[in-house]
């Protein structure tokens, strides 16, 4: 009878140890986040500068499974500003990073140069390990699916790199022409079956259908605003935002911009076919969006003139961060704060309680609380070597 007891109770102790291991794993449950940091090009006050004798180029993975997250991994590689805040993504096991927007000033010939390739990140390696593999155009915002084996390239000559990803091996297998100007940013819709491409030239967002690795494009286009840049996509399958960059997105803009209002573009891609809802006014240059993991909340990173010189009527010091409610269908702004100076990217953490957006000219990762529908800047930073200029999380 005592040993039974005894059986029983070191059965019970086991088991509680076992469910306060599971609880702990799922209160950290992995949230990998990785950032591509320009350390060549420097902003002051509006203006671009490539300083002689720059630190190299950066990629940073961070762990945000707790608050604030840490820097776990920096690799040097070649990334560049130019483009938007989406040319780096992750596998969903964080084994490998991919990082495109590859950029080199040549000071001789005051000259910014684009190479051809992605460069894939061993981040298992150690040190870590970079290969290029060249796509035959400069590559802007990258995607990985859930499943982690195919990835989507987005290039500057309207095409579209199909990557396979095996295990630690990437290779080219297609290349699918949908546009003749530039490409920006990227995103799978989360069953994987489609992909939204920002046609930032040409107007609108292209759709692609994907099946059993291949790639084909649908001939739907949505529409945006001027300049479609960066794109998101929501866990819950419902819901796709697009970031609209206005004139100053455009090639070769000669005109003088003061800071014009810009958008954000919801997209319903709840069914086929998917459909533009609405068009969100925002300050001017939202560089960057993301909707949370929950679906509730987009987040917006607009430059709001901080991009400009200081004899511009439209120049500010700091930008904005906004946050919008999907309230029945439309989106909703319930809060904003002050932001960067001319910042980048934005992602929300797995849990949605957090933003994170890449202050370019600070050459800091600042950290925003999402809490029911307010915003506030944490006053938490994360400094890097460069100024940060993709952000992207694992697929979600």
């Amino acid at each position: 009878m005592r040993n039974s007891l005894t059986s029983h109770r070191r059965c019970i102790r086991t088991v509680a140890v076992l469910t306060m291991a599971f609880a702990a794993c799922a209160s950290h449950a992995a949230d990998w986040i990785v950032s591509g940091n320009d350390a060549k090009y420097q902003r002051v006050e509006g203006r671009d500068t490539f300083p002689e004798n720059p630190a190299p180029d950066t990629l940073t993975l961070l762990d945000a499974s707790r608050f604030p997250p840490r820097v776990t991994v920096q690799v040097e590689v070649e990334n560049g500003i130019q483009g938007p805040p989406q040319a780096v993504a992750i596998t969903p096991d964080a084994q490998v990073a991919l990082i495109g927007a590859p950029t080199r000033y040549d000071h001789a010939a005051k000259k910014l140069l684009m190479d051809s390739f992605v460069q894939f990140i061993d981040l298992q390696a150690t040190p870590a390990a970079v290969t290029r593999l060249d796509i035959g155009s400069h590559p802007q915002g990258i995607a990985i699916d859930r499943s982690g084996r195919l990835a989507l390239v987005a290039c500057v000559d309207g095409s579209v790199a199909v990557l396979g990803i095996d295990g630690k091996r990437v290779m080219l297998i297609d290349t699918l022409k949908i546009a003749q100007k530039r490409l920006a940013g990227v995103s799978f819709t989360h069953d994987g079956a489609h992909a939204l491409v920002a046609l930032r030239d040409e107007q609108g967002v292209a759709v692609l259908d994907v099946a059993d690795g291949r790639v084909t494009d649908s001939g739907a286009r949505l529409s945006s605003g001027v300049a479609p840049y960066t794109i998101d996509v929501s866990s819950d399958g419902r819901w796709a935002v697009v970031s609209d960059v206005g004139l100053a997105g455009l090639p070769a803009y000669s005109g003088k911009l003061a800071g014009d209002a810009d958008t954000v573009t919801l997209i319903d891609v709840s069914r086929t076919p998917f459909r533009a809802v609405q068009h969100v006014t925002v300050p001017s240059l939202p560089e960057g969006v993301a909707i949370s993991p929950d679906g509730k909340w987009i987040g917006v990173q607009a430059m709001d003139g901080s991009n400009l010189t200081p004899d511009n009527p439209g120049r500010h010091t700091r930008g904005k961060v906004l946050l919008f409610a999907i309230r029945d269908g439309q989106a909703v702004k319930v809060a904003e704060a002050p932001g960067g100076e001319a910042a980048q990217g934005i992602v929300f953490t797995a849990d949605s309680k957090h933003l994170i957006v890449q202050f370019n000219v600070e050459k800091q990762l600042a950290l925003y609380a999402v809490d029911g529908g307010h915003l506030h800047d944490t006053g938490q930073r994360i400094a890097l070597t460069g100024g940060p200029s993709s952000l992207r999380t694992t697929p979600r």
